[in-house]
């Protein structure tokens, strides 16, 4: 078990568990030599033993860190510790999509735009090394409040070569993403990878997933037979070429379909302009039907079509029916089998071996040796190995509980485990006024805990230091726990820009001296070297601290306007005039 605090190949320090997933656990954790947060993601240990669980991790690693690309979560460590493999990644401080329609229903059209141009962006690059990354999702792409979109998780990714391109890999990812092809348990191309894309944008749009169904083999089934529904039903005013899209990449057939996500991408680059949103509607240049379903479905009579239920969702075979039952009544015959074996050898045993059943002891708030005692004086074992939790109500080293429980009727032989404090694991929050704030944040994200840093006007900036800590959201001596959230203030200390980089206008100049309280000053100098309205100097240089109250002097150029000479009668009569 990975515990807060544990340090892999000493370096990266755990912080939290932030993610489960079949193949890994994902950890927060803080690289200690590099000073930042990292995610890493640690093979389970039941796994960590199967040679072949062990390569396809390691497989997925290489894979990872071969893509480069901004909407790409970046993998920076590949490794082991004492059986632990692990993969160090970028942590992203965001949301998924999933979260995001969940708050908003349903996205606009340009921003599910320029999502998915983000979106097929980096999958080029994954692509153009014919990676698949096979389960893309909204779970799986994050996206950071400045708009930025990451994808996540290429833990199914495998790198593939030209010749390998239509090998067979079990059925992965989840089944409402799900391509015809790989629900049929055929091999994914990288046309598998656009199906999903086809689908996320589907749901982006409308906040609605295409398919539906009561189980995963009726989707599976209707990802297969059934069309895809019109989105322009749910949305009429969306363009025509917004539709095609969706209808290209979500072709059963995938030969019916873009090519790769750069194919896509390119698409997607031109359909908000005027000339594409009323052009036709796409027509496939390949059979939609042409895939063998054999596997998954024989057609049956449905029992209620009669009463206008799909067909199609309530379809499913003889064989798999009886299978089903025949897996029931397995497991249930498996699970009564245990109850009956569980009951015999709480209640048999001790009868059958005359051996005495006592009530654990409570040894709560004992120290462990205090606790070994009682227990053994009541004729239990007790277990060589103890187990740390941490309690802000239990002195550290005193014991939280047992396993089994206090007061649980137990037999002499059973062994008891005891659970250790290891005293409050709450952050005890000191008074940071005066020190750097950028030194305090990267300690409290050491600890586990969300820190933000705020600019604050200050009255008097003579008085304070940039970079210093002149306020804390969070007083000091109160304790916080790991993911909880500190403010840090330090001193709005501005700068004066440069002005005369020809980027500014006296209006610009105007409108800063407003928002900063300071005086302009404008002086204008005639002149045949700038153009008109050019600013020439200013008398605050860009190392002068801005200050409320002050006065900016700026000179601005003024085109000379040339003055006629005065004509007397002489310079009249010979025409100079």
């Amino acid at each position: 078990m990975i515990m807060k605090g544990q340090k892999i190949s000493d370096r990266y320090q755990i912080i939290k568990s932030i993610g489960e997933g079949g193949m890994a656990n994902v950890y927060l954790a803080y690289d200690t030599i590099l000073d930042r947060n990292v995610a890493i993601k640690i093979l389970r240990g039941d796994l960590a033993t199967d040679e072949k669980f062990v390569h396809r991790f390691q497989r997925e690693a290489l894979s990872a860190s071969s893509l480069n690309h901004p909407n790409i979560v970046e993998v920076y460590d590949v490794g082991e510790d004492n059986g632990n493999y692990y993969i160090v990644m970028e942590y992203i401080e965001g949301k998924h999509l999933k979260e995001l329609l969940k708050k908003r229903g349903k996205l606009t059209t340009s921003e599910v735009v320029d999502i998915m141009l983000q979106i097929t962006d980096g999958m080029s690059v994954a692509h153009d090394s014919y990676i698949i990354h096979r389960d893309i999702k909204p779970q799986n792409i994050m996206i950071l409040e400045n708009g930025l979109v990451k994808i996540t998780d290429f833990g199914i990714a495998m790198a593939m070569n030209a010749t390998q391109l239509t090998q067979t890999n079990s059925v992965m990812g989840s089944v409402h993403y799900l391509p015809p092809e790989q629900a049929n348990g055929k091999g994914s191309t990288l046309q598998s990878d656009i199906y999903s894309m086809g689908i996320l944008m589907y749901e982006l749009l409308t906040g609605k997933l295409p398919f539906k169904g009561d189980n995963a083999v009726e989707i599976a089934l209707k990802h297969m037979r059934e069309p895809m529904p019109d989105i322009q039903e749910e949305l009429p005013g969306l363009p025509n070429s917004i539709s095609n899209i969706i209808l290209k990449a979500t072709a059963k057939n995938p030969k019916n379909r873009y090519n790769d996500a750069r194919e896509m991408h390119e698409d997607l680059k031109t359909c908000m302009n005027d000339e594409r949103i009323q052009e036709a509607k796409i027509v496939f240049k390949y059979p939609e039907n042409n895939f063998d379903d054999t596997k998954v479905t024989k057609m049956l009579e449905t029992k209620k079509e009669s009463e206008g239920e799909d067909p199609i969702a309530k379809q499913i075979t003889k064989s798999d029916l009886k299978k089903q039952n025949k897996l029931l009544l397995i497991l249930a015959s498996i699970f009564t089998g245990l109850v009956v074996i569980i009951t015999s050898f709480v209640i048999l045993v001790p009868i059958i071996t005359n051996e005495k059943v006592v009530s654990v002891p409570d040894v709560t708030n004992k120290t462990v040796q205090e606790a070994i005692q009682i227990l053994q004086n009541a004729g239990f074992n007790v277990s060589d190995e103890q187990l740390e939790q941490s309690s802000d109500e239990i002195e550290e080293g005193h014991i939280i509980k047992t396993s089994p429980e206090v007061n649980t009727k137990r037999t002499l032989s059973t062994i008891i485990t005891l659970y250790v404090s290891t005293g409050d694991a709450r952050i005890t929050i000191e008074d940071y006024v005066g020190k750097n704030y950028r030194e305090v944040e990267g300690a409290l994200k050491a600890l586990g805990l969300n820190v933000i840093t705020e600019a604050k006007d200050v009255e008097d900036i003579d008085k304070v230091e940039e970079g210093e800590i002149i306020e804390q959201s969070v007083k000091a001596g109160e304790k916080l726990t790991v993911g909880d959230t500190i403010t840090l203030y330090y001193p709005n200390i501005s700068k004066y820009p440069d002005f005369t980089d020809g980027s500014y206008s006296v209006e610009d100049i105007k409108d800063f001296c407003e928002d900063h309280g300071v005086t302009l000053v404008v002086k204008e100098v005639e002149t045949e070297e700038y153009e008109e309205g050019a600013i020439i100097s200013q008398d605050r240089g860009t190392t002068v601290t801005i200050r409320q109250g002050a006065t900016l002097t700026i000179r601005v150029a003024k085109n000379v306007v040339p003055v006629e000479p005065e004509c007397d009668e002489l310079a009249k009569e010979l025409g100079q005039c």
